[in-house]
């Protein structure tokens, strides 16, 4: 699956910030000081959106993704830097969802996720929802998730990530009638 331009940028930056091309557990496991994770203008990830974007086409998706408090600017050591905000890394997160290769279980049987989370935890909710749809739970009952893909490791790394596993019940089913 192809991912829209301001999410490859993402993606793309914290790859380089991580030296790897498994970013997903440096997610998981995020360094102290969100402020770390900065860019500089001279290197490669953005030298290369700046000249495949073309100037102009590069300026509106950076005020896009400053507009929407992806990234911030800032002037660090004397040269202008990009850092990746908390909710930029949740964006990354959930893109990374996205390019998950869901393959169904081989033994026919499908993964089901229960949960119940507080009233003050609505914005967990909401995002907890989007990224099961990322990974391809359909919506059994509004609290109830069902798929038949082979995502389970993938879920429990959300879900310890965000601090939801005591909320979430995770059942292996054989069959759904």
């Amino acid at each position: 699956m192809k991912l829209p331009i301001t999410d490859q940028f993402l993606w793309d930056i914290v790859r380089f910030l991580d030296h790897t091309e498994d970013t997903f557990s440096h997610m998981l496991h995020p360094p102290r000081s969100w402020g770390q994770f900065y860019i500089s203008v001279d290197d490669p990830v953005y030298r290369k959106y700046h000249k495949m974007l073309k100037s102009e086409r590069f300026k509106k998706l950076v005020y896009h993704l400053k507009r929407n408090n992806y990234i911030k600017s800032k002037n660090l050591q004397g040269k202008k830097a990009i850092i990746i905000t908390k909710r930029g890394i949740s964006k990354v997160i959930k893109a990374s969802f996205k390019t998950i290769d869901k393959k169904k279980r081989k033994d026919g049987k499908w993964i089901m996720i229960i949960f119940d989370l507080p009233k003050n935890y609505e914005k967990s909710r909401i995002l907890l929802r989007s990224i099961l749809e990322n990974l391809g739970y359909k919506m059994f009952q509004h609290s109830v998730w069902i798929t038949p893909f082979d995502v389970v490791e993938n879920t429990e790394d959300l879900l310890q990530h965000y601090s939801l596993d005591s909320y979430v019940k995770i059942f292996l089913i054989e069959a759904i009638e």
